[in-house]
């Protein structure tokens, strides 16, 4: 990881945060299981700074069954106490039933669409959109693309999943190209 590289500013000072940043936001995915991941880490949140999210990610797999979401769906009261009083998520108990309602709405959208990668994807038309900011603050918080998807994924039963989250989630998932045109990785996903 080379420290001297430009990258987008948001990610400076934390070796977490750069190296996801370096690996991960804003490539491309379409492994459901890595969406629901994401829809629920994105959940989680909500109110509260990414870096935290990250230092979590590790206790939320093994708290969550890796993210299995025919697991998360079936979760009884039990299972949802015993996560509530688990310190390396964020015990809040409205993320945490949503993460089991989450699960719930995304098995129906696969039985709909056959995956949830075909289904989320339709909000981009299938590619990525290709921004070209030249600062953070130019970035927006939510777009129409956005609102759209968190207007349908409410209809279909998602909750923790506004627009801005969801803008958050497109960024994240490689739905839009939000580095900043003088990082190093902005180029790169371009292609």
């Amino acid at each position: 990881m080379n420290r001297d590289m430009q990258r987008c500013q948001w990610c400076e000072g934390d070796a977490r945060y750069i190296k996801y940043h370096d690996k991960e936001w804003g490539v491309p995915v379409h492994a459901d299981k890595k969406l629901f991941e994401f829809l629920v880490l994105e959940g989680a949140q909500a109110g509260l700074s990414w870096i935290t999210i990250l230092r979590k990610r590790s206790a939320y797999r093994d708290a969550f069954d890796n993210f299995d979401f025919n697991k998360i769906a079936h979760y009884k009261e039990a299972k949802i106490q015993s996560l509530l009083e688990n310190p390396g998520i964020i015990r809040n108990r409205r993320k945490v039933r949503s993460a089991v309602k989450n699960a719930q709405a995304f098995i129906q959208i696969r039985a709909e669409f056959g995956t949830f990668n075909k289904y989320i994807w339709q909000f981009t038309e299938h590619r990525t959109i290709q921004n070209a900011w030249v600062s953070l603050a130019a970035i927006p918080k939510n777009t129409w693309q956005s609102d759209l998807m968190a207007r349908d994924l409410k209809k279909r039963g998602f909750t923790f999943a506004g627009s801005t989250i969801c803008y958050a989630f497109m960024q994240a998932m490689g739905m839009v190209n939000d580095h900043t045109v003088d990082c190093f990785r902005y180029p790169e996903l371009r292609k």
